[in-house]
């Protein structure tokens, strides 16, 4: 809250900077272990529900913060806005702190310095987990698509719809609300669905209805086609969600889940980012000094490109729930004909 406040009251690009940056780390250090709770908290068998469910509430607050500051646009109060977020930040984190229960012991430092537990995090015995390694590419490429959508939609509306600045803030309501729409109504079917036939079938899917709805919002030449391309796109999300993060609680070092949940973050984290730097830098470029609506619609067709390639990076991933694996042997060594 003290970094949103920072970000609305302050008048050069300096400051802004610094403040961004520390609402980055806030937001992120309090993700690792936010996100350990499922595999900590949840039983196995409703693993899939669980994180059909935080699927569903991380899109909702995405969606609560775009119309927050899809109204601050329209309203030309962007200070209001940004206070407007702190404050659902701090109502949320209120409900976490006295609602929720720690779950297993912590484990034991065993006498090590806190800075020799946080060095532990980036240890290298990471990259013996190849499925997750694999997973956590998929997940980037997958987001980062997705969020080319969602940061890059204003600019969307006022290039290539020819939306002014107000109109263009009122239009990101329903735009992103039918997002919304999408991802409630696919979330807990999809976690279903999952259960039965498996996370990567639904992953998959996921990735082509994904890249056909981006591509018709690339394309489209009028309003109402662009809003069926979120509204599918909005399907996409949340079956890719759900399923994403139940894959990933089966698949992780249960002793270990906060840790990797937080590693997991750093693609969660990043896909924002990415989309804006090189989505943002290929609308630039391809619009050019004029602005041309081509720019974020080429932006949109790399998103549709990205998707590809988070569904080939899915492909090494091996579902099998960690779990089922006595624990002194190495999951990725056994074949699976022995499993059967």
């Amino acid at each position: 809250m003290i970094f949103l406040i920072g970000i609305a009251s302050s008048n050069t690009l300096l400051t802004i900077a610094a403040f961004v940056t520390l609402l980055q780390f806030s937001s992120n250090f309090a993700q690792g272990p936010f996100q350990g709770y499922i595999p900590d908290l949840v039983p196995a068998p409703q693993v899939g529900t669980a994180s059909a469910l935080v699927g569903l509430m991380q899109v909702l607050g995405a969606v609560s913060g775009f119309i927050i500051g899809g109204l601050a646009t329209a309203t030309h109060n962007y200070a209001v806005g940004l206070v407007s977020l702190g404050v659902l930040e701090f109502v949320t984190m209120l409900l976490v702190v006295f609602r929720v229960r720690e779950g297993p012991v912590a484990k034991s430092r065993e006498g090590r310095p806190w800075r020799s537990i946080a060095a532990e995090a980036w240890g290298t015995d990471i990259l013996r987990e190849h499925s997750f390694l694999w997973l956590v590419g998929s997940r980037l490429a997958i987001l980062t698509g997705g969020a080319v959508l969602t940061q890059l939609a204003t600019f969307y509306l006022a290039r290539a719809m020819g939306l002014g600045e107000k109109d263009a803030g009122l239009v990101l309501i329903p735009l992103v609300a039918l997002v919304a729409v999408g991802t409630v109504t696919s979330v807990i079917p999809a976690a279903k669905i999952s259960d039965r036939v498996g996370r990567k079938r639904v992953i998959w899917a996921s990735c082509a209805l994904g890249a056909v709805g981006l591509a018709i919002v690339a394309a489209a030449p009028i309003l109402p086609v662009a809003f069926l391309g979120a509204l599918l796109y909005g399907i996409s999300a949340g079956t890719f969600l759900a399923v994403d993060w139940a894959l990933m609680t089966d698949i992780i070092p249960k002793a270990s889940s906060g840790r990797y949940m937080g590693l997991s973050n750093v693609a969660t984290a990043s896909a924002g980012v990415l989309a804006l730097a090189v989505g943002g830098t290929l609308m630039d470029v391809i619009g050019g000094p004029d602005l041309a609506g081509s720019g974020p619609r080429a932006a949109l067709w790399m998103a549709v490109a990205l998707f590809g390639i988070g569904a080939l990076l899915l492909r090494p991933v091996d579902e099998r729930r960690r779990d089922d694996f006595p624990p002194a042997i190495d999951a990725d060594a056994i074949p699976a004909p022995a499993l059967a």
